[in-house]
């Protein structure tokens, strides 16, 4: 993985899952170390993000990295109409790794391909969101104690949500049974439900999420998306088409675990905070350890 970009979770395989996932584990028992020291981690947010930009910098910073960026396009040249291309080209002169968040589908692709250091995709538009997923796969396999034969449902957002069409495409490898609860505006994309049918593997959708919820063992909430909706009028209809509260979970699985990309809105009502199931804070928390493996090994130091 030294040198190279990661913009799909396509870009790389089942075996480099087991690899991040592995020295992710490691991090967690040593989060602090001085071993990228030498290295400049260019932090590029053109959309807002909380999560995955500290996340990000926190990863690098306990590692010893320098961080250089903006959190705002609007404070950087973008504002004055400088391109992508030559923000990148420009950006990659200072710093030895890019991660970059940008709402163009698409955009951080072509920052990989005009960039001369590594790219780490922080989410395009309503494309993916490969380092997200790779901390989802590493929150699930710390909670299940496998990737393997599970039952997995996502809720809410499955036609704009990033994180979910990184995820479902992620554990096609793992013989998983997939429960889509959305409504039908919201639904999959057929662009990621082909990686189901290609593996041969069960899905089922749903418009209701109570018939759900005692199936699985793994419950994926998103939050529906406002800035994703041209018509505000759309939005209106379906911005509260879920919400988990604690009682709704009183016939779910000892093993079930409830995660969510966040931030959340109110799709999940603070009573399950409290509930041992709700894994959601510690999803964001692992996030750290899952960034500071991507950095050290695209960097080579791993």
């Amino acid at each position: 993985m030294k040198d190279k970009s990661l913009i799909s979770i396509t870009d790389i395989t089942k075996e480099d899952y087991k690899t991040i996932l592995d020295l992710a584990e490691k991090f967690e028992k040593k989060p602090k170390q001085k071993i990228l020291e030498n290295y400049v981690m260019a932090s590029l947010f053109f959309e807002p993000s909380t999560r995955t930009r500290l996340s990000f910098e926190s990863a690098a910073s306990q590692l010893g990295a320098k961080i250089v960026g903006f959190t705002d396009a609007s404070s950087s040249s973008v504002k004055k109409g400088e391109t992508l291309k030559d923000t990148i080209m420009m950006v990659s002169n200072y710093a030895d790794i890019i991660v970059m968040r940008h709402p163009k589908e698409g955009s951080s692709r072509y920052a990989s391909e005009v960039s001369s250091v590594p790219v780490l995709n922080a989410g395009d538009g309503a494309n993916q969101h490969p380092t997200q997923c790779l901390l989802d796969l590493y929150s699930i396999r710390k909670t299940q104690g496998t990737l393997d034969n599970l039952h997995v449902a996502f809720i809410g957002d499955l036609k704009y949500g990033r994180t979910v069409h990184s995820l479902v495409t992620a554990l096609t490898n793992f013989n998983t049974t997939f429960h889509l609860v959305s409504p039908i505006e919201l639904k999959l994309p057929s662009s990621v439900k082909r990686f189901i049918k290609e593996k041969n593997l069960d899905y089922y959708q749903y418009t209701e999420l109570d018939e759900v919820i005692p199936k699985v063992d793994i419950l994926y909430m998103t939050r529906i998306q406002q800035e994703r909706f041209s018509d505000p009028l759309e939005y209106e209809k379906v911005k509260n088409s879920y919400v988990l509260r604690n009682s709704m979970l009183d016939d779910s699985k000892p093993n079930l675990r409830v995660l969510h990309p966040l931030p959340r809105v109110n799709e999940i009502t603070e009573d399950v905070d409290s509930n041992p199931k709700a894994y959601y804070f510690t999803q964001a928390l692992n996030g750290v350890y899952v960034r500071q493996a991507l950095l050290a090994l695209t960097l080579g130091v791993k």
